[in-house]
């Protein structure tokens, strides 16, 4: 399972435990897998739940034991999701966080009983190439994948397998055929019957809140703690700005984030924006940030083409955004071959209109829009179903990535941009003279030295 996956199965986990145990009865849930610990199978997953520690651990087995009889219906609710929604979840643990093979815990395995309500990797494949053949943008293509992995399937290449190891080696075959990296068939599937997904289903465990604000709401509370994917706003000396950006959030729940972190570095005189770590996300929230590297004018950023209805939604820059913009100075993008989806929209576009510098590795090559479909409870699609066209290439950057302007690994991607910043703020008339002076002891003490 790639980090990213685990991580975002691990943030649905926690979110519920805050929704079916009362406050401060549960800080925090881990999601391991095989290797983590002794008790963990191959293709097997443990969910090991944090409870509040007493002061002094000679009272850990009297604490845990109490615990367990104060939240003993919240346990066993949490046993059935778990074995419902992401069944590889055979171990399920709470305990204190505290390392030590002596410290109490209490196990829940699954105990199979619910193994009747599951799909068999059988039927999740059927399934699942039935909706990639109603799907996916490009339908010749899904039918020549569809018909390869069904013959694998007759040959009964997926019989019998956990979800995690089913999930990745259908992938696997999917993406050797089509060569798109969001075409994925995941963990974490719909709701339980009676209940609507949303775009993306709900995770592991996760119903769906009763109204479309009470969503947004809970999604922005979500948001907030990844600080909507801004990891780390900074004046560098020589007055030069710095954004790490690891996610592209919906402007209509992060642009205050947004705004705030471009108010921060209004005053800068050059900008350095770091897409390394960027996974992706909105293509809403791309135009947001964009707007504000732009001028007040009509400026088209990008096309989507909707295979399914044939209709294209045009992307323009915002005419209006909240706090300052931040044109008529230089901007670079930082790009690794881990930045894909929204973050590389976000520099492809920029790129095109000559309005930033990219400097790093080419990237990961995925430009189709993607929307999860449900297969089962424990089990979803992610299928792309549009494609972008960028209104100055033509094209966009699906399997060759985005290709940089300055081609340096990534890690030296950083040192290359704060140097030539660094030389633009020495090169302005009237910079104050603290400021110089920070400039140039920073250039001076850059370890890389500048490759474009």
């Amino acid at each position: 399972m790639e980090r990213a996956e685990k991580d975002q199965i691990e943030r649905v986990i926690n979110r519920n435990l805050k929704e079916r145990f009362a406050a401060g009865a549960v800080p925090r849930a881990v999601l391991l897998e095989h290797g983590d610990d002794p008790a963990i199978g191959p293709g097997q997953l443990m969910v090991r739940v944090f409870v509040p520690a007493p002061d002094e651990p000679a009272d850990y087995e009297r604490a845990l034991a109490a615990w367990q009889e104060a939240h003993r219906a919240g346990m066993d609710r949490m046993r059935r999701e778990l074995s419902l929604r992401l069944p590889s979840a055979r171990l399920l643990e709470f305990t204190f966080d505290h390392p030590g093979e002596a410290t109490p815990r209490i196990s829940m395995p699954d105990d199979g009983s619910l193994a009747g309500e599951q799909m068999s990797s059988r039927e999740i494949v059927t399934t699942a190439m039935s909706l990639l053949r109603a799907n996916y943008v490009f339908p010749e293509v899904a039918e020549q994948a569809a018909v390869a992995v069904e013959a694998r399937l007759a040959a009964g290449e997926y019989d019998n397998l956990d979800e995690i190891t089913l999930t990745d080696l259908v992938t696997t075959h999917l993406q050797e055929i089509t060569g798109d990296k969001h075409l994925r068939l995941r963990p974490g599937g719909g709701p339980p019957p009676g209940r609507r997904p949303g775009p993306g289903g709900p995770g592991p465990g996760e119903t769906e809140p009763k109204d479309h604000e009470a969503r947004r709401l809970a999604m922005r509370q979500m948001g907030r703690l990844d600080n909507f994917g801004i990891r780390r706003v900074e004046r560098l000396d020589g007055n030069v700005g710095y954004l790490d950006v690891r996610r592209v959030a919906v402007p209509a729940n992060a642009g205050p984030a947004i705004a705030a972190a471009m108010e921060l570095v209004a005053g800068t005189y050059a900008l350095i924006i770091d897409l390394r770590h960027n996974g992706g996300g909105s293509p809403e929230g791309v135009l947001f940030w964009c707007s504000y590297l732009l001028e007040e004018k009509p400026t088209h950023l990008n096309d989507i083409f909707h295979a399914d209805t044939g209709e294209t939604r045009q992307f323009w820059a915002l005419p209006y955004v909240p706090g300052t913009r931040y044109v008529d100075r230089p901007v670079y993008v930082l790009t690794s071959s881990r930045t894909f989806s929204g973050g590389e929209e976000f520099g492809y576009n920029l790129q095109a209109l000559g309005r930033a510098e990219l400097i790093g590795e080419t990237t990961g090559g995925g430009a189709h829009p993607t929307r999860g479909f449900p297969i089962s409870r424990a089990v979803h699609i992610d299928i792309p179903f549009a494609r972008s066209v960028n209104p100055i290439t033509g094209t966009n950057w699906q399997g060759t990535g985005v290709i940089p302007d300055v081609a340096v690994p990534e890690a030296e991607a950083y040192d290359v941009a704060y140097g030539k910043a660094l030389r633009h703020v020495l090169a302005l008339d009237d910079v104050p003279p603290p400021v110089e002076h920070e400039a140039r002891d920073a250039l001076a003490g850059l370890a890389a030295t500048d490759r474009g």
